[in-house]
Formats: structure tokens, sequence, C-alpha cells
């Protein structure tokens, strides 16, 4: 019976261990069991979208208020097409907003960050961003440093 026991103990553990592993993978991907609620579409327009992925958080204030939907190059003016799915409770995002690709921490995630302009007139679903700011990448800005091509022109 002591053997039973320890062998109902140890499968509960080893299924413990793999529930675990599963929670932290889904954790980790950005996906998320839940449904979304009601989106709108809002589209942005960026030079270089660095890291930038689908499924990537959009956020205003530090809330999260949506996620990039997909990611395009756009051939008629050759700029990365971005399509966001914002909740549809934000519904007052100025006009005159911005839309800038920041990096979380030094090497964390990059997301979208939206800084309020001061119009009253919003977006709308199929509107854009007419003021965007692209991605930094640090790997360009440390090749720059060493081969001492920054600021050159001061």
């Amino acid at each position: 019976m002591r053997m039973r026991t320890l062998e109902i103990s140890v499968g509960a553990f080893m299924l413990a261990g793999m529930l675990a592993l599963v929670v932290l993978a889904v954790k980790v991907s950005g996906l998320s069991l839940k449904t979304g609620g009601e989106t709108y579409e809002l589209n942005a327009y960026f030079d270089n979208t660095g890291a930038l992925k689908p499924r990537s958080r959009i956020s205003m204030a530090g809330v999260t208020i949506g996620q990039v939907r997909s990611i395009e190059l756009d051939k008629a003016n050759y700029m990365a097409r971005v399509v966001m799915d914002i909740d549809q409770q934000i519904d007052n995002i100025p006009i005159d907003s911005t839309a800038s690709i920041v990096t979380a921490g030094l090497l964390g995630e990059q997301y979208i960050s939206i800084s309020i302009g001061g119009e009253e007139a919003f977006l709308r679903n199929g509107e854009r961003f007419e003021d965007t700011q692209s991605a930094l990448i640090i790997e360009e800005l440390i090749g720059k440093f060493l081969l001492g091509t920054v600021n050159k022109n001061e």
C-alpha cells in the first residue's frame, strides 16, 4: 500500500509540473485564454518597426488598450503599415495623437505607446495616426557610437 501511495504522489507531482510548464509557456508567448471584447481598427505607418510583432500590446499611460493585429509592407510608400485593434471602450483618442514604438526596459519587448494630443476630434474605425515615431534600434546606435558617426555634423 505504501508503494502505491508513493507512485500516486510522484504522478501528481509530475502532473503539477507539466501544468506549470504549460502556464509558463502561455504567459511567455503572450497568448491569452480570454476572448477579446469589441475592438475597432486604427492604422499607423512607420519607417522601421524593429522587433514589433503581431499581438504586441498597445498602451496609453501604461495601460494596455489593444494589440497589434498585423504588420505589412505598404508597396506604395515603402513603409511598414501596422494595423491595430483598439478596445471599443477607448473611443476618445484625439486625431493629433502620436503612436511610438518603444521598448520595455533595455532589451525587453517592443510595443506601441500612444501619446495623447489636444484636438477635440477623435480617431474613428479605419483611420490612421498621422504622427508616428519608429523603433529605436539599439544595435544601430551602438554601431554609430563605436564608429564615431554620432553627432559628426556638429
